[in-house]
């Protein structure tokens, strides 16, 4: 089967003539759950919002399920489910219209979309919210709502910007579960998280990005060998620069 995300010299420069990333490679099959990880600053949250199409970018090319992000941009985005560090959602909605919205634009059948939306809300535990506005939730259960609306459509490929915030301990292990059960469907999850413990456990591969370039990246059994991920992560950022 054809990779789901590819990345090739894959270069973003700021002003004044910063590189952000500089020449990324990366390449994200079926059944993958890709921890990517960095510094602050190191590239990573650049080079997501770039996969997702809400990035230009200078040179180098990004491919959806064989879809140009630049050159075929709607049909890249309709395999695509993103979710930032801070969600927006339309507060203004109950989070039923929201979810609803969200379903018509990605054309879920409606009885699909039901089966769905009473799965992932009974998950996080949001059943008995989905009729309040979304103005009135905290902010784990905005990020609960934005994740079930992610879920809604099945990506092909789902990408996730640190999504372990604000989300209480069983709603972490639920997402886990998600995760896992979206990967072993055939489709993809590229995500970014701090927490490296849930990386390690979590991602069938890892990539590790410094000073916008890639400086390590495979399987993680392989890439990890004997230490573990946190070990290996305070290596990589005491071996010179960030």
């Amino acid at each position: 089967m054809s990779n789901i995300l590819e990345i090739r010299n894959f270069t973003k420069t700021y002003s004044k003539g910063k590189k952000a990333v500089d020449n990324l490679d990366l390449t994200v099959a079926p059944g993958d759950i890709y921890g990517f990880i960095g510094h602050n600053g190191a590239g990573k949250t650049t080079t997501i919002r770039a996969v997702v199409g809400v990035m230009d970018f200078d040179s180098g090319t990004i491919n959806v399920c064989g879809h140009d992000v630049k050159n075929a941009s709607v049909e890249a985005k309709s395999k695509i489910a993103y979710i930032p560090d801070k969600p927006d959602v339309y507060e203004y909605l109950t989070s039923i219209q929201y979810l609803n919205y969200i379903a018509d634009i990605f054309g879920v059948d409606k009885d699909l979309r039901r089966e769905r939306i009473e799965k992932y809300a009974t998950a996080f535990e949001m059943t008995s919210a989905l009729g309040d506005l979304i103005s009135s939730y905290s902010h784990g259960m905005k990020q609960k709502i934005s994740l079930i609306a992610a879920f809604l459509h099945q990506p092909k490929l789902l990408v996730l910007d640190e999504p372990f915030i604000g989300l209480d301990p069983v709603s972490a292990v639920r997402l886990r579960e998600m995760m896992t059960e979206l990967a072993q469907s055939g489709s993809a999850i590229l995500f970014s998280s701090h927490v490296l413990v849930v990386v390690e456990k979590l991602c069938s591969k890892i990539a590790i990005i410094k000073g916008g370039k890639l400086v390590i990246e495979g399987n993680t059994a392989q890439v990890l060998e004997n230490s573990s991920l946190e070990e290996l992560f305070l290596e990589i950022a005491d071996a010179g620069p960030k």
